[in-house]
């Protein structure tokens, strides 16, 4: 086997290894049961490939960033993301079915893709597998080869956290799925922030 297949099946098998268990699976879950799956899956596209380009060209150098400073922002990032989904399991609306969910289909996909690029790219940053894709590029240095594997790594936990998503979403009622999902992200804050002042 040759060092850049070696590279390529490394990257795809650490980075799913790294992914499924991780706070990005569970985020990309939770957006499935808010907005349809292929908002989520194309919003998390573009962020995931962004950070594949970005954990590629630095490299290594993402180590580098202040822990303290990743771990505030990401804390932020999770209280908002909290409070916009416990706000959304208190709206009458919430209640009605996945038929209200899926209302206004094209502002609404638009609003999914957006909002999933965005916690998505937030959440990635720092992350172990942006990190495993870092260090594997420095390590065999193929740096296209790791970011192809470490992508569809990421593509493929992304598409079993959005079928994952999608069935919850249809056996469980919204509202109680965006409630656990703000305790969840709101977990998720106090952890960040608890690493920070550690």
């Amino acid at each position: 086997m040759t060092a850049a297949l070696l590279a390529m099946i490394g990257a795809f098998v650490l980075v799913t290894l790294a992914e499924l268990p991780d706070k990005t699976t569970v985020t990309t879950l939770v957006l499935t049961t808010r907005f349809s799956g292929r908002a989520v899956f194309a919003g998390a596209s573009v962020a995931f490939a962004l950070q594949t380009v970005i954990a590629v060209a630095f490299g290594g150098l993402l180590t580098l960033l202040p822990e303290w400073l990743v771990s505030t922002v990401v804390a932020a990032l999770f209280a908002v993301g909290a409070l916009v989904l416990l706000r959304a399991s208190a709206a009458p609306a919430a209640d009605s079915g996945t038929d209200a969910m899926r209302a206004g289909p094209e502002p609404r996909r638009l609003h999914g893709a957006v909002s999933s690029f965005v916690v998505l790219f937030a959440a990635e940053w720092a992350d172990a597998s942006q990190l495993a894709t870092a260090s594997l590029v420095a390590r065999f240095d193929q740096p296209l080869l790791v970011g192809i594997g470490a992508f569809a790594a990421l593509m493929a936990v992304t598409a079993l956290a959005v079928f994952a998503g999608r069935k919850l979403r249809d056996r469980i009622r919204p509202a109680l799925l965006q409630r656990c999902a703000g305790v969840l992200f709101a977990g998720f804050a106090a952890f960040e922030i608890v690493r920070t002042v550690v």
